[in-house]
């Protein structure tokens, strides 16, 4: 079967699923949006469920402005009160488009948002990944902070306590020196985390770290272990509008390498 073949079998599947589901009351807490590439091709990604057309991504971001009553927060700001659902979007490894295509969207409806960046990724004249002076530019925009998505993408419960540490200290070292600024925030590479990764993250300084859990975080999650909602490239309007209200939050069964509670 063709990869065209098998994204089309993927998405009808999940079509299946979203149409079978019932509607449940919306959630409230902090949703955290997970999205990758806009319109890049991503190394590795066999369906290519991790580039999201910008299009779509465009839809979805007019359709969350559409409804009054979500409140859009920077994930620095983290758990405020837990009567309504607030909503922080975040970017995972540094595509160059986060800044070309991503940012002038969310810009300009007002909608802050982090971009993960994994430092030895960044590539000088690169049509795929940020520059340096990318980087700084993107971080430079109002609304935009810029977290560390580790030195080499390489999974962080797989290492030596040495090397985790390196991974950990080197990208968020790198990371402020190209933009000048302080980074304490951190996305776990593929998911890979347990508490062990998670207390060299607290010792090498950051104060936030995403998870690939699927679920919403409620005031008691612990904030170097926040749950995050993958958005694919796949998902109809349908079924982004379902994973918002917590309609897909099931899905977290599912979700591996993840250390929870």
């Amino acid at each position: 079967m063709t990869r065209h073949w098998r994204r089309l079998l993927t998405r009808g599947i999940s079509e299946v699923v979203s149409i079978a589901r019932r509607a449940a009351r919306p959630r409230t807490g902090l949703r955290i949006l997970m999205y990758h590439a806009l319109g890049t091709r991503v190394t590795n990604d066999a369906l290519g469920i991790y580039n999201m057309p910008p299009d779509l991504f465009a839809r979805q971001i007019a359709a969350l402005c559409s409804e009054p009553d979500l409140r859009y927060v920077s994930l620095t700001s983290r758990l405020a009160a837990q009567d309504h659902l607030s909503i922080a979007i975040t970017f995972d490894d540094g595509f160059r488009d986060n800044l070309y295509c991503a940012a002038p969207i969310l810009i300009e409806h007002g909608i802050p948002f982090t971009v993960f960046v994994c430092a030895g990724f960044i590539q000088e004249n690169s049509c795929t990944y940020l520059s340096k002076l990318n980087l700084r530019e993107l971080a430079s925009l109002k609304g935009v902070t810029i977290g560390s998505h580790g030195a080499t993408h390489a999974k962080l419960t797989g290492l030596d306590a040495k090397s985790l540490r390196d991974e950990l200290v080197s990208s968020k070292d790198s990371l402020e020196q190209i933009t000048g600024r302080s980074i304490n925030s951190l996305s776990y590479p593929h998911g890979a985390v347990n508490r062990r990764v998670r207390d060299a993250a607290e010792e090498a300084g950051y104060v936030l770290g995403a998870c690939s859990r699927f679920d919403i975080n409620d005031s008691s999650r612990d904030p170097l272990l926040l749950c995050r909602t993958d958005i694919l490239g796949i998902d109809s309007m349908r079924v982004f509008k379902q994973k918002i209200r917590g309609d897909w939050d099931w899905y977290r069964w599912r979700t591996k390498d993840v250390f929870t509670r």
